[in-house]
């Protein structure tokens, strides 16, 4: 169990990483500054983002992808997760930031539910590999 649950863990956490620093990264890095501006900082605070992802791979390790009898479900799960999590976050901004868009929300929120279910699909699979 030990080892199965390592491995979703770091093929989540891998999958996401590099999921996302394509997203923030090279895709929508111009777009974020172009919409949020002086909200940014110039360089993302290294502790706060390391504790995120940490973080967040744990609950879909926990929630979604050990309780998931097939990637299917970890899909379905994941893209739940990801909806409620990025959901709270951007709609929370939206009510409460001046610069914060019902566009950036409802952009960040279906990149948050593809992301986590394309990422709790690769943690599935990596778990579910190991009885092979």
């Amino acid at each position: 169990m030990f080892k199965r649950t390592l491995f979703a863990y770091l093929g989540t956490l891998i999958a996401f990483l590099v999921l996302d620093g394509l997203w923030l990264g090279v895709l929508m890095g111009p777009t974020y500054k172009s919409l949020l501006g002086p909200l940014m900082l110039d360089q993302p605070r290294l502790l706060p983002a390391v504790l995120f992802y940490l973080l967040y791979v744990l609950g879909c390790v926990v929630l979604v992808i050990l309780p998931s009898a097939t990637w299917q479900r970890a899909a379905r799960l994941g893209a739940l997760l990801g909806l409620v999590a990025y959901g709270t976050y951007d709609l929370s901004n939206w009510a409460t930031l001046e610069g914060w868009s019902a566009g950036l929300a409802v952009m960040d929120m279906a990149w948050g539910t593809c992301l986590t279910a394309m990422c709790c699909t690769v943690g599935h699979l990596c778990a579910h590999r190991l009885r092979r």
